[in-house]
């Protein structure tokens, strides 16, 4: 056996490089990429975090590896009930990234961090949507988000993890439930339709009523008229041929009517659309004016 020498033994300072060092150190060129940073560590002890570009480690004593400092976006998907019992599928939409001043606090600190955020969002929404309806969480969709956000910032933030965005992308029911609420708007429309269309034919007949109510009223205001000159047309008539012909005005009366009838049997004759059946005979003039004259005779009585 060689003889054993302390370093304090001149003889050992003759001894070959080889005994001195059991392996040499050889310089290494390291590329980190613009969205990466890199974490140096020598003998397995943190030394420094490698910023993009060229660095140099010597190798075997140093060691790097590259941590992603871009924005993710991680998919989580939570099952919980809501206060009135309907079981929801809530999807969120977790956009985070790295902290390029905490690099070495995530290497070190954080082993699986999409677990963590999964749990993270699972205990903000379950503690949330037990206190809230299904339309009520429909409604609070952007403060649910708001609170994952903060709670996953607060817990996140010693591991230097960034919380950019929460989004709360989709809320999914039963499908027995998504099925009643879809019966539920559709029976909603259909009493609102039922109601308006209600409401248009009430204005119709209204408006149809008003109509026929003025119609009529500018009937009569016509038929009076008519009648008014009709009346003056008689006075004007037995005043002229009284003065002519000395007649009674009840002569001139019974005269009028028969040739009023005469006239009427003409333009039925002369029409050939119409027909009218009358008794006639040589004395049906004298008839009609009998008739005419007993009716006026009966009526003097009368009154």
């Amino acid at each position: 056996k060689p003889p054993l020498l302390k370093p304090s033994d001149p003889a050992s300072t003759s001894l070959s490089p080889h005994l001195k060092m059991s392996c040499p150190l050889i310089p290494c060129m390291v590329c980190i990429d613009t969205s990466d940073r890199g974490i140096v560590q020598t003998f397995g002890k943190f030394s420094h975090v490698a910023d993009p570009g060229l660095s140099c480690i010597l190798y075997p004593m140093q060691s790097c590896a590259t941590v992603s400092v871009k924005v993710l976006q991680l998919d989580v998907k939570t099952e919980t009930k809501t206060k009135d019992n309907v079981t929801v599928r809530v999807t969120s939409a977790i956009q985070y990234c790295v902290d390029p001043t905490q690099v070495d606090l995530f290497y070190f600190k954080l082993g699986s961090p999409a677990r963590q955020i999964e749990a993270h969002v699972d205990d903000t929404v379950r503690s949330q949507l037990p206190s809230l309806t299904l339309d009520e969480a429909y409604e609070s969709k952007e403060k649910m988000a708001l609170e994952i956000k903060g709670a996953l910032a607060t817990s996140m933030m010693p591991y230097g993890l960034l919380i950019i965005k929460a989004l709360v992308t989709d809320m999914q029911p039963d499908r027995t439930v998504l099925a009643a609420m879809n019966e539920i708007n559709a029976s909603r429309r259909q009493r609102e339709a039922a109601i308006e269309k209600a409401e248009a034919e009430k204005i119709m007949v209204v408006r149809a009523s008003e109509a026929d109510a003025e119609a009529k009223h500018l009937s009569g205001v016509g038929t009076a008229r008519m009648r008014q000159a009709i009346t003056e047309g008689f006075k004007g008539s037995i005043e002229a041929m009284k003065e002519s012909c000395g007649l009674e005005p009840r002569e001139v009366v019974h005269m009028m009517l028969v040739t009023q009838y005469l006239d009427v049997l003409k333009e039925f004759a002369l029409s050939g659309k119409a027909t009218m059946v009358v008794p006639h005979g040589p004395s049906a003039v004298g008839d009609i004016e009998a008739q005419v004259r007993n009716g006026f005779m009966q009526a003097n009585m009368v009154t």
